[in-house]
């Protein structure tokens, strides 16, 4: 006989068919293997009603099962769950659009607005930032590109023409606009979506795993991987310990000990933490955004212990891409084919953390899976070098340009190091043609 219920293999659920077999059993038991239980019996008709209803408590009882563990809870089950161990539901950002305007463009100059750039609302200040790049001439006087508010929440739904102008210390610091051209930006329909609670998945991936203690490792990664904007990080004890002179100098095991590592009285106690985080979001405060920096140190003070402080590095976000012929069947459109194939790539990507290396069999496989593609010819990977590391200590050597993997080799990031791949970026050349 199957066993139902909860089984070391989970819940399993008796089905319909299960309880009305049982159930006509019992009957045939108690009146005799000669009772009528024909289609059209009275009696089938009654087993039948009481059979379905038995089958959906079943079912209930297998969601009260499942409602007990983050990983298939849904719901208010899940914020249950999420109250417990004392993370709320984020709200998702609010989304909308905004219209850059040029005036007085000088002939022959094109202006850009790259993607991330920050845009504003009058008091009480609201920020925003771009996901495209919006390019303007004398030709192309207004472009609309799609943006995001760096915040999430019902205070990012704000109404039409509430979009004033770009931040002030963005445009001084990421923005060459030469006079006597000026650009202006509004939104001409309203931005929505903040008051939507977050995607149920987005919320479980950072419920599961969440430590339920403090002054510890896990304690400290998990609050700085809630920040918002951070994608990943990485805490060391580069010292190996507390005090050089013991005899356990070099073997103090940051990842499995406390942060109270038997320190002298009152001498502070550094550890890094490397910070990966979107690169729409600027490191240190800019105008009306917070910085990730500031965010995380904010963070850390909460949980770490008295005289313990955190080293907030920044990691080096190295750009990729790939150089690659790629051949089509007929019929297929080679810019649609082209878009969704560059969005593969970059979703694979987009999953690697600090220290994860581009494999090179992982990027064919995106290529070739490719609805549309008969073959991928001369596939190589491009890198550029660390953005802050400028001498090569660690496995990865400083390169002064765009480096070219050979063919068949994969990309090799260091520990502080994570891939970032950008469909606008140009190290990203890929040619279409017809078999």
């Amino acid at each position: 006989m199957a066993d139902f219920g909860v089984t070391p293999e989970g819940f399993v659920v008796k089905g319909l068919d299960t309880v009305l077999a049982e159930a006509v059993g019992r009957a045939r038991q108690a009146f005799g293997a000669d009772v009528d239980l024909s289609p059209t019996s009275p009696l089938l008709k009654i087993l039948q009603v009481t059979a379905a209803e038995d089958a959906l408590l079943w079912q209930c009882l297998e969601d009260l099962y499942y409602s007990r563990f983050v990983s298939t809870a849904v719901g208010g089950d899940l914020d249950l769950l999420g109250e417990d161990l004392g993370v709320a539901r984020r709200h998702r950002r609010a989304s909308g659009e905004v219209t850059f305007t040029v005036s007085q463009a000088q002939p022959g100059r094109r202006y850009t607005l790259p993607a991330g750039t920050v845009v504003v609302t009058d008091p009480p200040v609201r920020a925003f930032h771009t996901t495209a790049a919006a390019h303007l001439d004398t030709a192309t006087t207004d472009v609309t590109v799609a943006a995001v508010a760096f915040d999430e929440g019902p205070d990012g739904d704000v109404p039409a023409a509430a979009i004033t102008g770009i931040d002030p210390d963005h445009r001084a610091r990421a923005l060459v606009i030469g006079p006597p051209a000026t650009i202006a930006v509004t939104n001409a329909a309203p931005f929505t979506g903040g008051a939507e609670p977050e995607p149920e998945e987005d919320y479980r991936d950072r419920l599961l795993g969440r430590p339920r203690n403090l002054w510890t490792l896990d304690a400290a990664r998990a609050a700085v991987l809630d920040v918002p904007g951070v994608t990943d990080a990485l805490l060391t004890d580069l010292l190996g310990g507390v005090d050089v002179s013991q005899s356990y100098f070099n073997l103090f095991a940051f990842g499995r000990r406390r942060f109270s590592g038997q320190p002298r009285p009152a001498e502070p106690y550094f550890f890094d933490v490397v910070v990966a985080h979107d690169p729409y979001r600027p490191w240190r405060t800019e105008g009306a955004v917070t910085g990730v920096l500031e965010r995380v140190t904010d963070a850390l003070d909460r949980v770490r212990p008295a005289g313990v402080h955190p080293n907030v590095v920044q990691a080096d976000h190295i750009d990729v891409g790939v150089r690659a012929e790629v051949v089509l069947r007929p019929g297929y459109d080679e810019q649609g084919t082209l878009a969704a194939l560059l969005s593969r790539v970059a979703a694979g990507i987009g999953r690697l953390r600090l220290g994860g290396d581009v494999l090179y069999s992982q990027v064919m496989r995106a290529f070739a899976e490719q609805p549309g593609v008969i073959d991928v010819r001369g596939l190589r990977l491009r890198r550029c070098a660390p953005v802050f590391g400028r001498i090569g200590l660690g496995s990865v050597a400083y390169q002064e340009g765009t480096v070219e993997a050979a063919a068949g080799e994969s990309l090799i990031m260091g520990p502080r190091e994570i891939a970032v791949f950008q469909l606008d970026s140009a190290l990203i050349d890929v040619a279409v043609s017809a078999p």
